[in-house]
């Protein structure tokens, strides 16, 4: 079974409550439960990591213990090589996640230094960004095992 780490940074915790407007009232914990259904459903494992600190994210990721990821690294899409730097070095491939759309906001949101080398990146879709993710993850993972 092909496991899936759904990595998120920063203030994702505050979901629901934060900015509304751009990033919806579904909590993070309903989104999880949302990702898990649709996970179960596609015969994929998950499991779900969110930080509000970079170097708990790296060590994280560093335990290399999946296959695929999905990384919403929120604010840190925009400053971190670091993570960049782990997300290469633990050579795991990931779909990158935002719920809105960074390059549509304000300027500095246009830098992104995960797009480049994420499988593909998926924004502006709200939470059923994450499920696109999965979806394209299980046509992956069968075509991984030889089988599409």
């Amino acid at each position: 079974m092909t496991r899936v780490l759904v990595l998120e940074g920063p203030n994702l915790n505050l979901l629901g409550s934060r900015e509304p407007e751009i990033y919806g009232h579904d909590t993070l914990d309903d989104i999880h439960a949302g990702i898990s259904a649709r996970a179960a459903g596609l015969g994929l494992d998950v499991d779900f990591f969110q930080s509000n600190h970079e170097g708990a994210l790296i060590d994280r990721l560093h335990q290399r213990d999946f296959d695929v990821a999905i990384v919403n690294a929120g604010g840190l899409t925009h400053t971190s090589v670091s993570l960049r730097d782990a997300l290469l070095g633990v050579e795991r491939p990931f779909w990158e996640v935002h719920l809105s759309d960074p390059s549509t906001r304000e300027p500095f949101r246009a830098v992104n230094f995960l797009h480049d080398v994420a499988v593909e990146s998926i924004v502006g879709q709200g939470k059923h960004g994450y499920l696109l993710a999965l979806e394209a993850i299980a046509v992956w993972s069968g075509d991984e095992a030889g089988g599409g």
